[in-house]
């Protein structure tokens, strides 16, 4: 696939496990939760009950940190059949609240790419999540300054891609999206007209990894993002 940059006025890139490292926190969390629980079920029996919990909570309390606290409490008390302890769900909470506490981890050459970006195209951010654990996360991440506009989406369907450009009106042709997720950056961005660039990362919520496995032949993928630079410059 050769990406057609000459028509590229705006890139857009996804935040987490793009800009910086996410996933591996929430699996480190999603571990000790499941430790806490082993005396109820084997662990791996506790992890397959929370993403069945997420996926039956996702349209109340979309994606982020404190939909995953509540959906962790929700698992552990049907797990325990109500029997749980105050104790335990004092520390579901701490293992949740580790995680807005999360230290901010850039993949290797995100800032470096961002500068030479910004050079020659408006530079915006497009991510999922908690509106002020976004909002944290870029602040001290230091790359607020490279982006013209951040828009933090309770989703990334073609409704809400349109939504954005629209907002930032840019037509879909003039639009790139840089992500790790086939199923949320890629997609639906092609479905709409625009451009998309595939970044892998080493791990991936179960959620994402539903499209992984699509491989069309409209977009292209790297495998890191300062490989972009020899192909938008």
């Amino acid at each position: 696939m050769i990406i057609n940059k000459t028509a590229i006025k705006v890139i857009a890139f996804d935040a987490d496990d793009t800009l910086w490292v996410n996933e591996p926190y929430f699996q480190k969390a999603e571990h000790d939760f499941c430790a806490l629980l082993e005396n109820y079920l084997p662990q791996h029996a506790v992890s397959k009950e929370l993403f069945e919990t997420e996926m039956n909570n996702l349209s109340l309390y979309g994606y982020g940190v404190k939909g995953f606290i509540l959906c962790m409490i929700e698992t552990a008390s049907r797990i325990s059949a109500g029997q749980l302890s105050l104790k335990t769900i004092n520390k579901i909470i701490a293992i949740g609240q580790d995680l807005l506490k999360m230290p901010i981890e850039l993949l290797e050459g995100v800032e470096d790419t961002l500068v030479r970006l910004s050079a020659h195209y408006k530079l915006i951010v497009a991510t999922k999540g908690d509106l002020l654990d976004q909002e944290r996360k870029l602040k001290n991440s230091g790359l607020q300054k490279y982006f013209h506009h951040v828009e933090i989406m309770s989703n990334k369907k073609n409704d809400d891609y349109s939504k954005l450009l629209r907002k930032i009106e840019c037509p879909a042709e003039n639009f790139i999206m840089i992500g790790n997720s086939i199923n949320s950056d890629v997609l639906p961005v092609l479905a709409l007209g625009g451009q998309a660039i595939h970044v892998p990362y080493h791990v991936t919520w179960t959620h994402e990894q539903a499209c992984d496995d699509v491989k069309p032949s409209n977009f292209l993928q790297v495998e890191s993002l300062d490989q972009l630079l020899p192909i938008l410059l």
